[in-house]
């Protein structure tokens, strides 16, 4: 295929310090690959600018603000946050992953240790996964009973309206995956020693599973997509449009000066 002839703009990236980091990190240089990922870098890089805006806003005027990172195994959740909170000041956020929860957790109300995660007066949390896996994933793979499965989705929207009624943000995000992309991704990861460790024997059920986590998340966001708390289902099949996607998001529903 022939060079095409790029605009002042496009040579006026690649020769900025984000451009030539990025000719220079790759070994076979294809031009638009590397100029798609100068323009996503350059864009990523404008609106974590806004994110730190965005979170001093929060700090000075105590405000909350819990966002949600849902999806199929794979689906990019992780790398959406770390890009999210890549330059924001560590001291007032969180991320929250919670673990399997204790004997003690399971004789608890099954909102109980997420509201002992919510944010203080100033404080942004990111929740890698969060109470819906008892919409989804406990359902599918037989981590909950089906009596504990009906009393949450009758309880969810209320507690999400107290939430919000309680003067905290919450942004529920969804990143959507085929079931090619995420085989593609868990291949990848596979294949790769330093990611290994991500794969967990939920994640090595997925894709056998796949049409009764369909099933879930439908009947997921048929009762839980509110006008109080609704959804954003992100494509997620190109990781980077799809961080950029949330980041907008983010910037969009928190009115920040």
């Amino acid at each position: 295929m022939k060079n095409r002839a790029y605009t002042e703009e496009e040579i006026e990236l690649l020769n900025s310090k984000i451009g030539l980091h990025t000719l220079f990190k790759n070994k076979k240089v294809k031009m638009d690959k590397v100029l798609e990922e100068v323009k996503y870098l350059t864009e990523v890089r404008k609106q974590q600018e806004k994110l730190i805006k965005l979170q001093n806003w929060v700090i000075q005027n105590d405000k909350k603000v819990v966002i949600l990172f849902e999806g199929r195994d794979a689906a990019g959740k992780g790398g959406a946050i770390r890009r999210i909170t890549e330059y924001i000041n560590p001291r007032h956020f969180r991320t929250v992953a919670l673990n399997i929860p204790s004997e003690d957790e399971k004789r608890q109300w099954f909102f109980q240790r997420y509201i002992n995660q919510l944010p203080k007066p100033g404080e942004m949390v990111f929740f890698d996964r969060s109470w819906y896996n008892r919409a989804v994933v406990e359902p599918v793979n037989g981590f909950c009973t089906e009596k504990e499965y009906r009393v949450f989705m009758s309880q969810v929207n209320d507690f999400e309206k107290m939430l919000v009624q309680s003067d905290t943000y919450l942004i529920k995000l969804y990143f959507s995956i085929t079931k090619k992309e995420q085989a593609h991704r868990f291949m990848e990861i596979k294949n790769n020693p330093l990611k290994r460790w991500k794969i967990t024997p939920v994640d090595e059920k997925a894709q056998a599973l796949w049409d009764d986590y369909t099933f879930y998340k439908t009947k997921m966001f048929e009762a839980t997509n509110t006008e109080t708390a609704p959804w954003l289902i992100i494509d997620a099949n190109k990781k980077s449009n799809a961080r950029l996607k949330a980041i907008s998001h983010i910037l969009t529903v928190i009115p920040y000066e």
